[in-house]
């Protein structure tokens, strides 16, 4: 059953903006270098757009737009409107300064971060839908592109074109789905995205044949789990003193329904929350009643620190 409402009011759909390529091994590490380094400048943003941008890193115009999308979706890099700039974030700088974490994106850890990022939000409009609505395990690629077209004929986005969606949707699939090489493709084209090492979608059958992975997730750290919880609690409900096990299982956008996890695997982990966390974090089933309570709110970067924990026991 689905739950929550589907897409605030005024909700701008995004459809486009990654030139179709998926995320590559690499680039949020361009990214951020590029934007730490001219952070200073008064307008950095022609660092991407400027006529040096393609010998700075190496690609073709579409894909330094590409880069510039995917870091900015990770919540690499964010766009200062104000000021007209871009700067790089506080997780960007703990994971892909030179001495961060995992400059180079070798840590799975690194990868749930960035999954985290790219569906525990509305932003991307087919990601987001994906993993919060869409009510298959099994699917095929054509199936998804006609529920998306309905989802955006239902809500009249009148600018989501069929072409632009099934062009989504195919980006979508290769971030996450291994592709079997077909005919005479460049290496280039070989690469994979670094999210399929997550295995949340797969492969089945013919080769338009895919399902969630639903299940346990060995190579995602209480860490992650745990800043995705504290981000998804300030999101839905900032002041709230507890959570449901319902809605951390099942509301759009929360970490049962972006990482997959089945019922007894989300509750173990709700439960090892509390020793995790030191007790800012206390499970509770008490008369059936089954929450997630909170002592204190944890700043941003307090929540940011709970990550560490991962790449000291992944590395």
């Amino acid at each position: 059953m689905l739950r929550g409402p589907l897409f605030r009011e005024g909700y701008r759909p995004q459809f486009s903006g990654h030139e179709t390529f998926p995320l590559r091994y690499g680039w949020l590490k361009k990214a951020f270098d590029a934007v730490r380094e001219t952070e200073e400048q008064e307008d950095n943003r022609t660092v991407f757009t400027g006529e040096d941008a393609i010998a700075r890193f190496g690609v073709g115009k579409n894909m330094v737009t590409s880069i510039r999308y995917w870091a900015a979706a990770s919540g690499i890099i964010q766009d200062d409107t104000k000021k007209s700039h871009l700067v790089t974030t506080s997780l960007g700088a703990r994971l892909l300064s030179d001495d961060g974490l995992d400059p180079y994106m070798e840590n799975p850890a690194t990868s749930w971060l960035v999954h985290w990022h790219l569906c525990g939000r509305e932003v991307k409009t087919t990601w987001f839908w994906a993993f919060s609505y869409f009510p298959q395990a099994f699917f095929e690629r054509e199936t998804m592109v006609k529920a998306v077209l309905k989802l955006a004929k239902d809500r009249q986005w009148n600018r989501a074109s069929p072409s632009t969606i099934k062009s989504d949707v195919a980006c979508f699939i290769r971030t996450y789905a291994s592709s079997y090489a077909q005919g005479h493709v460049s290496d280039e084209d070989t690469l994979e995205s670094p999210l399929t090492e997550l295995g949340l979608i797969r492969q089945v059958g013919r080769r338009d044949g895919f399902r969630f992975a639903y299940g346990e997730k060995p190579s995602l750290g209480m860490g992650v789990f745990s800043y995705a919880v504290h981000d998804f609690w300030s999101r839905y409900n900032l002041n709230a003193r507890a959570l449901s096990f319902e809605v951390l299982a099942h509301e759009p956008g929360s970490p049962g329904r972006v990482f997959l996890l089945h019922e007894n695997d989300l509750v173990d982990r709700l439960v090892n929350m509390e020793h995790f966390s030191r007790g800012v974090y206390k499970w509770s089933e008490t008369a059936g009643l089954k929450q997630l309570f909170r002592h204190r709110e944890l700043p941003d970067n307090q929540a940011i620190g709970l990550i560490e924990s991962d790449f000291a026991t992944n590395s």
